[in-house]
C-alpha cells in the first residue's frame, strides 16, 4: 500500500501560486460563476458510467476547467478498467461567496481569500470521494496520482475527515504528453507534512 498523499500549508500555498500563474482568477459569486459557464471558461464535470457526481451539488457547481475535465475522464476510465466500478466527484467549482459561508460552519474549511485560499475557487480543483473505495482502490489511486504530482501536473491533498482526494489540476496536464503510466505501488515516505483534518 503506497503511503497517503498528505497535504500541507506549503502545498496549499503552491496550489495558489500555480493557479495564479495559469492565469486563473477566483470566482466571486453566483453571477460570476454563471457568466464563466456561459462563456465556456468552465465545462461540465464529465459524468459517465465510470464517473458520478454528488447529487447534492447545485447544477452550476458541477463544473470545472477544461483540463480538469480531461483529467477526470482519464482517471475514471483507468479506474473503471481496473475495478469495473465508478468514482464519484464530491466537490468541484466553488465561489468565494460560498467558501465564506463554508468557513462559518466548517472549522476545517480552507480560506476564501489570501495566499492559502481554496483552489476550488478557480474551478481547477476537484474532490474524489474515498467513501466506498476498497483499500486496494485507495492504493491504486495513490499510485496513479503520485507520478502526476511528481511531474508537477497536479497537487494532491488526501483528506481524512471529509474522506476524499482533493486534487488541483494545472494547465500543463492538457499537453499531449500529459502523463506517464502510473507506477506500481511502492513503499516510500510521504514528503509533505500531514494535515489530516484540512478541508481544501
Amino acid at each position: 500500500m503506497p503511503p497517503p498523499l498528505l497535504g500541507s500549508l506549503a502545498s496549499l500555498a503552491r496550489q495558489n501560486e500555480r493557479t495564479e500563474a495559469d492565469g486563473l482568477e477566483r470566482i466571486e459569486d453566483e453571477a460570476d460563476l454563471n457568466d464563466r459557464i456561459s462563456r465556456k471558461m468552465l465545462v461540465r464535470v464529465p459524468v459517465s458510467a465510470a464517473l458520478g457526481i454528488n447529487g447534492n451539488l447545485p447544477a452550476n457547481r458541477r463544473y470545472c476547467r477544461p483540463w480538469a475535465a480531461t483529467f477526470l475522464a482519464d482517471l475514471a476510465r483507468d479506474h473503471a478498467a481496473e475495478f469495473h466500478r465508478s468514482l464519484e466527484v464530491s466537490s468541484a467549482v466553488r465561489t468565494v461567496e460560498y467558501q465564506k459561508q463554508l468557513e462559518k460552519v466548517n472549522g476545517n474549511a480552507a480560506a476564501a481569500e489570501g495566499d492559502i485560499a481554496s483552489p476550488h475557487l478557480t474551478g481547477a480543483a476537484i474532490d474524489i470521494a474515498k467513501q466506498g473505495l476498497s483499500a486496494r482502490e485507495i492504493g491504486w489511486m495513490r499510485a496513479w496520482l503520485l507520478p502526476l504530482q511528481e511531474a508537477g501536473k497536479i497537487d494532491v491533498e488526501e483528506e481524512f475527515q471529509q474522506a476524499c482526494f482533493h486534487i488541483t489540476i494545472y494547465k500543463s496536464y492538457a499537453t499531449p504528453e500529459r502523463r506517464a503510466k502510473p507506477a506500481e505501488p511502492r513503499p516510500q515516505q510521504a514528503t509533505n507534512s500531514p494535515s489530516p483534518s484540512s478541508s481544501f
